[in-house]
């Protein structure tokens, strides 16, 4: 699209900057539409060759096989014809709000069809264009498509309006790591060798994708209803943007030695400090720092071993109680971040395994000798993460089991009792030509279309 050139002797109405937007419109149009009719033949010959080797491997007889064969082309047909179906807003039916964030919210819905149930994320596309927030959208959609595996929060669905951009995605209601740490202040040495082990097999997995997540924190650590964890939040609300920055951080050459200097607290008072401020951060535009990598900030570039530090972080917070940079404000944080040789102390009044202090000391160090920087056996293999079974981590019962009591049970994500459950549409864009930057975005799985079956709801004032 960008090396698109209109020829110089075309008459100046040709040449006119709204007939250009038009051609370029009209070529991506095409480019997406031919380039998305051949990733559909790719996907489905895919599907066929998981079937064949699904069966050869159940041992079916010809006869057996002649019938799964008959159902999987019933279901490729509804697909196709499901697909030319448009889908929107109006076709789920908003049950409660269940979080909220910088630039939307995310709702539990049930489509009205089937009676599933699942969490609608909401964006609004003028605070995406305003906040320069376009790469990151894309982003998380991009590998919320190509990331269908266990240790990532499944997406079904992603659709657009004048006003939102919506992702349909799956249901977790065990609530995230955040919410957990706040319930329970600290959690032993066992339950984090437990959750640790299976972020770093979510993590991984990422990055064994090419993608480096870059906002490893406990708010992005989801858990399902049995306690296993799931990797969200790709690309959104990173605070690596310069508009999720404070001023302080626009212009880091200005940091002198002076501004590392900190007014030292005892840890109980961090962590009362922490907890009071830890869920306005979770909601603010600002965010937190506190898991960012100290090369992260700096313009010198950065590698996957980013997502490890803020790993150790999250393992220090676990056994701890709070990060080991908190401060009363972000830029106290971002000074101890950067400065920390010195500020990575260990409490004596909260005593630790020598193996959980070496794994945290061996995440959150220079990003050349991280561990992890020579591949993820090298983690795997710390003392501290003796003994999990990494390859049935996730077929284990979790460390810990979350109170769930049914599918719609939002009894583990915060309460939003002042939002309105109708979705509105007064942020329409000014320019409708913007809407050429979400082009492509809608996505329909396959899995999720050819689902059927009515699930058993209670009425929906009781959750």
């Amino acid at each position: 699209m960008a090396g698109l050139e209109l020829p110089a002797d075309l008459p100046e109405i040709i040449k006119s900057a709204d007939t250009q937007d038009k051609v370029i419109k009209a070529k991506v149009a095409l480019e997406n539409f031919y380039t998305n009719l051949l990733a559909q033949h790719s996907d489905r010959q895919n599907r066929y060759k998981i079937l064949e080797q699904s069966m050869e491997h159940e041992g079916l007889t010809e006869e057996q096989k002649t019938e799964r064969r008959q159902q999987h082309a019933a279901k490729e047909s509804e697909f196709l014809r499901l697909k030319r179906t448009r889908l929107g807003v109006d076709d789920f039916d908003p049950l409660k709000v269940i979080g909220r964030g910088a630039f939307g919210e995310v709702r539990l819905v049930q489509k009205k069809d089937t009676g599933h149930i699942y969490a609608m994320k909401i964006l609004h596309k003028k605070d995406m264009l305003e906040k320069d927030q376009l790469a990151h959208v894309r982003a998380e959609r991009d590998i919320l498509v190509e990331a269908d595996h266990q240790w990532v929060v499944k997406m079904y669905y992603s659709f657009q309006d004048t006003s939102n951009l919506y992702l349909i995605m799956e249901y977790l209601s065990g609530g995230d790591m955040m919410t957990l740490l706040i319930k329970k202040d600290t959690l032993s040495e066992d339950v984090t060798q437990f959750y640790i082990a299976e972020s770093i097999c979510a993590i991984d997995y990422i990055h064994r994708l090419g993608f480096i997540h870059r906002d490893i924190k406990p708010d992005n650590l989801l858990l399902d209803a049995k306690g296993h964890i799931k990797l969200s939040d790709f690309g959104l609300c990173t605070g690596l943007k310069k508009s999720h920055r404070t001023d302080f951080y626009k212009d880091l050459s200005q940091a002198k030695a002076s501004d590392f200097t900190h007014s030292p607290y005892d840890s109980k008072r961090r962590l009362e400090t922490w907890k009071k401020n830890r869920r306005a951060l979770a909601y603010s535009t600002v965010g937190t720092p506190d898991y960012i990598a100290p090369e992260v900030f700096m313009q010198t570039g950065y590698t996957q071993t980013c997502d490890w530090w803020s790993l150790g972080v999250i393992m220090f917070e676990m056994l701890i109680g709070y990060p080991p940079f908190c401060s009363e404000n972000p830029q106290e944080t971002y000074r101890k971040i950067m400065n920390w040789r010195e500020t990575l102390v260990f409490p004596p009044e909260n005593p630790i395994s020598n193996q959980s202090r070496d794994l945290i000391e061996r995440f959150c160090c220079n990003s050349d000798s991280r561990i992890g920087a020579n591949g993820i056996e090298e983690i795997r293999s710390h003392p501290f993460l003796k003994g999990i079974d990494w390859n049935h981590i996730r077929d284990r019962p979790a460390a810990y089991t979350p109170d769930v009591k049914s599918i719609t049970d939002t009894s583990n994500f915060d309460e939003f009792p002042d939002v309105d459950l109708n979705i509105g549409h007064n942020t329409e864009l000014e320019h409708k030509d913007k809407d050429l930057v979400f082009i492509n975005y809608t996505f329909k799985r396959f899995e999720g279309l050819t689902q059927r079956g009515m699930l058993k709801m209670n009425n929906h004032s009781s959750i």
